[in-house]
C-alpha cells in the first residue's frame, strides 16, 4: 500500500478555506454537507475523505437534501458551460429528440410530484437506462425517493471527489 498522498488531495488539503469550500460546493450544494467534510481536512487517503462524505450524506436533513439537489440540473439539460454537467450527462449526447421529449415530459411528471428533479448518477448511463430509471422511480413513496436520491448524491459526491483527489480539471 503505498503512502503517498495523491497531488490533488494534497492540494485541497492545503488551500486556504474558502478556496476548499468553493471546490466542496462544486461537488454537493449542500452547506452542511460541506462544512462536515471541510472540517475534516486534512485526508491521508481518498478513502478518508470519501467516508467523511458518505457520513456526511447519511446525516443530512431533509432540507439539506433539497439544498443540494438545488445544485443538480435536469437529466437532458445539463447546465450551459458547467463541463461536469455535460461529462455527467455524457449518455444523452447522442439520445434521439423522441427520448429527449419523453425524458423531458418523465423529469416534469417527477418534479410535480416529488417537488425536485429527478436525480441519479448519470455518469456511465444511457439516456435509456435514465429513461428507465425515472419511470421505475415515479411511483415511489416521497420517503423511498428522498433514500434513494441520498445514495445517488453520494455516488456523484464519490466521483466529483474523486477527481478533485486526483487532481483532474472539472
Amino acid at each position: 500500500m503505498s503512502s503517498t498522498t495523491p497531488q490533488g488531495l494534497t492540494r485541497f488539503n492545503t488551500v486556504d478555506v474558502s478556496e476548499a469550500q468553493a471546490a466542496l460546493h462544486e461537488v454537493c450544494a449542500s452547506r452542511a454537507w460541506g462544512s462536515k467534510v471541510l472540517a475534516q481536512r486534512p485526508y491521508a487517503t481518498i478513502d478518508a475523505l470519501f467516508a467523511t462524505s458518505d457520513a456526511a450524506m447519511a446525516e443530512l436533513s431533509a432540507d439539506d437534501l433539497a439544498e443540494a439537489m438545488a445544485g443538480h440540473p435536469p437529466i437532458g439539460r445539463p447546465k450551459a458551460g458547467d463541463p461536469t454537467s455535460h461529462r455527467e450527462q455524457s449518455g444523452m449526447a447522442g439520445a434521439s429528440d423522441e427520448l429527449k421529449a419523453e425524458l423531458l415530459e418523465l423529469n416534469l411528471a417527477y418534479q410535480e410530484k416529488f417537488g425536485h428533479v429527478f436525480l441519479i448518477c448519470a455518469s456511465g448511463r444511457t439516456g435509456e437506462q435514465m429513461r428507465d430509471a425515472v419511470r421505475n422511480r415515479i411511483d415511489n413513496t416521497p420517503e423511498q425517493e428522498r433514500e434513494i436520491v441520498r445514495v445517488e448524491l453520494g455516488k456523484i459526491n464519490r466521483i466529483r471527489l474523486n477527481r478533485i483527489a486526483e487532481g483532474d480539471p472539472a
